[in-house]
């Protein structure tokens, strides 16, 4: 686009998709399945990648042809539905954003040996007292896309210095051990990076910038698949950096097991870096958690929307409350990509439902490998998300 307006929008989404996908939970879940797996978590990796960009394109695309946002769409496919979406998208984020909070604290452990506590609340102070800034939009935009190159560089660092076994790498990833036992870590890890609220988070922001219709599909594909370039960069970086950790015989802290992974592969200086971009990391994820979920759960009630600032900055006080009272930020991050999981198969359902239907997508043709590829997600996803429900409780 040459408006440069539009191109900091497009960018902006982007990367608010990309961070939101590879935040605190999708760094906890990586470090703590690769410590269970070992290299049988590439397959994992390869998995979720696919599935990862069968949602995002399905959805990227029907929310930029349409200009509608998700639950809209799903109330124009079937009445109603969009109210149950809501819902279900706000107690996700509920659920994600407790953990994030709890990324933010753990961020904080590590760079101050601070009570997580204590952190926690301050946090969730701060993640407030940003969203209260009346021009933050474009300061959090900038601070995401520096965020996203300090993880790349900092992950790819330690994956590269500790020189992980690329041999057993492939092979785990295209023949692993059990590949039945695969199937939770699958969910976990794909909830914990599209699940949710994550999905619709790039897209709603174009809706913000205005730039929708198929006259905008180009710019549109270009800035999903700009996000899910970075979120997939990482993912396999980050695997790297930890397998070759744990392949060593290293066990990892079960109370932050990706920073002490960081802490053995690159000293006490990577060990409190790390802890710098956990903590960016979550505090973005609170911040664009808390209004994407809202941008759902708005439509309930005129209420919601008329006052929805106040309801965010709500959302995240009831959010660090809970972390504070329950604590194991690490098992909640999990349990949140988990949940998110099971949401996923509903919100990508409908999207493909809609792809279908004229009075939404006008004339617009949806690829048909994309519609596939999409129902495969679904039927994946469903299929695992109710067959690994009984491994959630193990995380306790």
């Amino acid at each position: 686009m040459s408006n440069k307006k539009d191109l900091t929008a497009l960018m902006g989404a982007a990367f608010i998709m990309a961070t939101s996908a590879i935040g605190p939970g999708f760094l906890t879940q990586t470090a703590k399945f690769t410590e269970l797996y070992g290299a049988s978590f590439g397959f994992v990796v390869l998995m979720t990648t696919i599935f990862f960009v069968g949602a995002q394109l399905n959805v990227w695309r029907i929310i930029g042809v349409s200009g509608l946002r998700g639950q809209d769409i799903a109330n124009k496919v079937l009445p109603g539905l969009g109210y149950f979406i809501a819902i279900l998208v706000g107690i996700g984020g509920l659920a994600f954003n407790i953990g994030n909070v709890g990324g933010a604290a753990l961020g904080v452990n590590v760079m101050l040996n601070a009570n997580i506590t204590i952190s926690t609340l301050v946090c969730g102070f701060i993640a407030i007292a940003i969203f209260l800034i009346k021009e933050s939009g474009p300061i959090i935009d900038r601070f995401t896309r520096f965020l996203a190159i300090i993880v790349i560089v900092v992950v790819g660092y330690v994956a590269i210095i500790n020189k992980p076994d690329m041999y057993q790498v492939v092979k785990g990833a295209f023949i692993p051990k059990n590949p039945g036992g695969l199937i939770f870590p699958i969910i976990t890890l794909l909830g914990g990076s599209v699940g949710g609220y994550i999905t619709f988070a790039g897209g709603h922001r174009l809706i913000d910038a205005g730039i929708t219709g198929e006259e905008n599909l180009k710019d549109v594909n270009k800035s999903s698949v700009l996000g899910i370039s970075v979120a997939t960069i990482v993912r396999i970086l980050l695997f790297l950096a930890v397998f070759a950790v744990v392949s060593q015989g290293v066990s990892l802290d079960p109370e932050n097991p990706a920073a002490s992974a960081f802490k053995y592969g690159a000293g006490n200086l990577g060990y409190k870096f790390f802890g710098l971009v956990l903590w960016s990391a979550s505090i973005t994820s609170v911040i664009g958690a808390a209004y994407t979920s809202v941008s759902f759960i708005k439509t309930l009630h005129p209420l919601i929307e008329k006052h929805e600032n106040k309801f965010i900055i709500l959302f995240i006080f009831i959010s660090t409350l809970i972390m504070a009272v329950v604590g194991k930020p690490a098992s909640l991050l999990i349990l949140a990509g988990s949940l998110n999981g099971l949401i996923l198969p509903i919100t990508l359902g409908v999207i493909l439902l809609a792809s279908k239907n004229k009075d939404i997508v006008g004339e617009y043709k949806h690829p048909k490998w994309l519609l596939i590829l999409g129902c495969l997600v679904v039927i994946v996803t469903a299929v695992g998300g109710l067959i690994s429900l009984k491994d959630i409780v193990k995380l306790f």
